[in-house]
């Protein structure tokens, strides 16, 4: 897949195009569908399959003073895409410059002169230009203009719609067996192995520590069963942490993963995670955040998790996630 950051880095365009365009946040079951339609026309047309997606996302531009975390970063993002088979990307800095233009003046410059599109893909919702002056029946309009045609995209999902504000909403709540059934994958979190307080060294549990910069929007405080890929790509089963350990009166939220059930030959390794870029699968919700009274409840309360984690990872136990217990901070 061709990655294209800006107009400008295109370079000579495409012969003709089939297009999508839209925030693609999580690159859900929803979006896998559209792009999967945009691929399929492209090949039976013999066109070029383009994707043009906006960084940062809109909301974070117009609305700046309500927080909204995205669910991957652009870089995990463009990895997704990568998978639906498209044969390119178009990542636009998203300003508010950018957005002043009309809609006439996006579909121009970015759909005809960019992309020359022939077939644009989107769904009946979708709005572009100033003040999203410009719609589905503005698409069609001006396609007979400039020469495209455009295929509306029904709503997709199985209970109700698939969208990145349900896979947000349930991540904020510790879903993370939900999420992972509109994403069609495990919601990951990514970033550096650091140094920690070594608390789990000393516990018979050692964690390896995920940098504060990590990317990939972290869910709910909770324990999590999940898969610990390291920096060589080993995918080892995992229990996770997300919090800032109240037993022990922490401030900083961070995410740990201990991992277990090794195979035997690793055990003989020095097994550094260090400086590895490294990633997470959360899998399952174990429990909420607890403050113990001591270190005794709280290793037992560890070994019950591992315990959990490994029937679940194993198959052997529903991926359902743990209701918050009412005695969890």
């Amino acid at each position: 897949m061709q990655y294209w950051a800006g107009t400008a880095a295109i370079g000579q365009p495409p012969a003709a195009s089939v297009v999508t365009l839209g925030n693609f946040d999580g690159v859900h079951r929803g979006h896998q569908a559209v792009l999967r339609l945009v691929v399929d026309t492209a090949q039976q047309h013999d066109l070029t399959s383009v994707a043009v997606t906006f960084d940062p996302h809109p909301r974070l531009v117009h609305l700046p003073e309500e927080p909204l975390v995205p669910i991957v970063s652009l870089p995990q993002k463009i990895r997704l895409l990568e998978t639906c088979d498209l044969d390119a990307t178009l990542v636009i800095h998203y300003t508010l410059k950018f957005a002043a233009q009309t809609a006439e003046e996006f579909i121009k410059n970015i759909l005809v002169d960019a992309l020359n599109a022939r077939i644009v893909v989107v769904g009946a919702d979708t709005r572009f230009g100033a003040g999203n002056s410009g719609d589905i029946n503005t698409l069609r309009n001006l396609g007979t203009v400039y020469g495209f045609e455009v295929i509306e995209v029904d709503d997709i999902g199985e209970t109700e719609r698939w969208s990145s504000t349900w896979v947000r909403e349930t991540l904020t709540k510790g879903r993370v067996a939900e999420a992972s059934r509109i994403l069609g994958r495990y919601h990951s979190v990514e970033g550096e192995i650091v140094h920690g307080h070594a608390r789990g060294r000393e516990l018979g549990y050692p964690t390896a520590n995920f940098a504060n910069d990590s990317q990939g929007m972290i869910p709910a405080d909770g324990v999590y069963a999940g898969w610990f890929t390291n920096g060589t790509g080993q995918r080892l089963p995992a229990a996770i942490s997300v919090g800032s350990n109240p037993t022990f009166n922490d401030v900083v939220r961070t995410v740990e993963a201990h991992i277990f059930d090794r195979p035997e030959d690793e055990e003989l390794q020095d097994f550094n995670l260090y400086g590895q870029h490294c990633t997470v699968e959360f899998v399952a919700r174990l429990r909420g955040m607890l403050a113990f009274a001591g270190i005794e409840p709280l290793i037992d309360q560890m070994q019950a998790d591992v315990n959990r984690a490994r029937e679940i990872l194993r198959g052997n136990a529903p991926e359902i996630d743990a209701p918050e217990p009412r005695s969890a901070r």
